[in-house]
């Protein structure tokens, strides 16, 4: 294949912007980058593709997700609101996921791959609950994504909350799927709820039963709750409670870190293990705003994620850029390009480390085809030096009109070709209905 007229914007290091280049690709990677009339002539056999002066850049990564969340979406929650956090998993996640059956997982998998197409979002790293159907569930995901032709890496969310058995349902799945052999655009890693879910004797467990060179990917001090129940049950706040169990590392992923201290985050330095931020889904739970400037300037690996929010990773740029200024009453908070540096290079060494055949997140010759076109026409000069600013207040998520990953077309000219979008809605809103129902007959119980 053969991308030509584009302005190609790289994400390497250092960044740059290409005006009428092309780019040749071979089966899943890039092959060359170079001017478009030098390339169309070299290449005059390969399929063609014409970007039309479109910006031609990676595709968006997202570092923790919940594809589940879809079908909280809309749905009405028994009695007075949740007051808190704690209130919030009680009344709404944890009755929710409960309420999952296996065809239920698939129709909110598929919506969510639906808009991380639409939204250019083409590797996603997943964290999964359905604990009444839980032996091959990441099957049921994984041959999602496949259909749908994005990357994925996925977990099954160990935790104590329904019972030893389905604890050990939840270790023996996550193990399953990490050992058995998967498409190339899939990866698993070991998922477990959080802290206040998860006893000493299952964290040993868990860690006892992971193969070897795998990571974890674990909520931590999303809110203080967590902090004191870790407290509580080990006298160690949450990392030093995680460290103590051997569970950070640099495969690990600690999703939110919202009430982590100093000597947390300096643990986590220390241990190589990645912390992804959520912006959008903190504030919508009133839980706090995590200090990720201070984990930057230690030289922690921060990445963003949308935590189920929609895949539109551009809203949780425009997010976090905003957010902390508001939070600390100081415009000058949350540099532009350090909402860069979280979603496009430490977002991209993060996928590498579940992809690591090839570079993703940056297009450069032998680099995986994970592409999206842009619809964007800058109304002032655009430039690597202002680019970040200009994704923050120009870019919208309805500008993506093409979508690539591993060299296949998932979607151009903003139509999709390997999703139905108004078959799965359809099929998806009657499963919905028999999931809210069985939510619901728990509250009446």
């Amino acid at each position: 294949m053969l991308i030509y007229n584009a302005t190609v914007i790289t994400w390497g290091k250092p960044n740059q912007i290409l005006k009428n280049y092309a780019i040749t690709i071979k089966n899943d990677r890039i092959t060359e980058i170079g001017p478009s009339p030098e390339l169309k002539e070299k290449y005059s056999n390969a399929e063609i593709l014409d970007a039309r002066g479109q910006l031609v850049m990676p595709g968006n990564i997202c570092a923790h997700t919940h594809f589940y969340g879809i079908f909280a979406r809309g749905m009405a929650i028994p009695g007075s609101a949740p007051k808190d956090f704690p209130d919030i998993l009680e009344k709404l996640w944890w009755p929710l996921d409960k309420s999952l059956l296996e065809e239920d997982v698939r129709y909110s998998t598929l919506p969510s791959l639906v808009d991380a197409i639409k939204h250019g979002t083409t590797t996603l790293i997943d964290h999964h609950a359905s604990p009444n159907a839980i032996d091959g569930s990441l099957d049921i995901i994984g041959e999602s994504v496949k259909k749908a032709g994005l990357r994925a890496c996925l977990c099954y969310e160990v935790t104590d909350r329904d019972g030893p058995e389905k604890m050990k349902a939840g270790i023996a799945e996550n193990v399953r799927f990490i050992k058995q052999e998967k498409s190339p655009l899939l990866a698993g890693t070991f998922g477990l709820h959080a802290g206040l879910t998860l006893s000493d004797s299952t964290l040993d467990l868990c860690r006892q039963s992971a193969p070897d060179g795998t990571g974890f990917h674990i909520h931590t001090a999303e809110s203080s709750a967590d902090e004191w129940d870790s407290l509580e049950k080990s006298g160690l706040r949450v990392i030093n409670r995680l460290q103590k169990h051997d569970l950070l590392g640099p495969k690990t992923i600690t999703a939110h870190g919202v009430h982590f201290d100093a000597k947390e985050i300096e643990i986590i330095k220390n241990t190589d293990t990645w912390v992804s931020h959520q912006p959008r889904s903190n504030m919508n739970n009133a839980v706090g705003v995590a200090p990720v400037e201070s984990m930057l300037e230690m030289g922690v690996k921060v990445c963003l994620g949308n935590d189920g929010f929609s895949n539109a990773m551009w809203d949780e740029w425009k997010t976090t850029y905003l957010m902390h200024k508001l939070w600390h009453q100081d415009p000058r908070r949350m540099n532009g390009s350090d909402v860069a540096k979280m979603a496009i290079y430490n977002n991209a060494a993060l996928a590498n480390v579940y992809f690591p055949k090839a570079p993703i997140g940056v297009l450069e010759p032998g680099a995986y085809a994970d592409i999206i076109f842009v619809d964007y026409h800058a109304p002032t000069p655009l430039n690597d030096g202002n680019l970040p600013w200009h994704i923050i207040f120009g870019f919208q998520q309805s500008m993506v009109t093409t979508t690539i990953v591993a060299g296949k077309v998932l979607m151009q000219d903003r139509e999709l070709l390997t999703l139905d979008e108004a078959e799965i809605a359809a099929k998806a809103s009657k499963q919905a209905i028999s999931v809210w129902k069985r939510y619901q007959d728990q509250f009446n119980e």
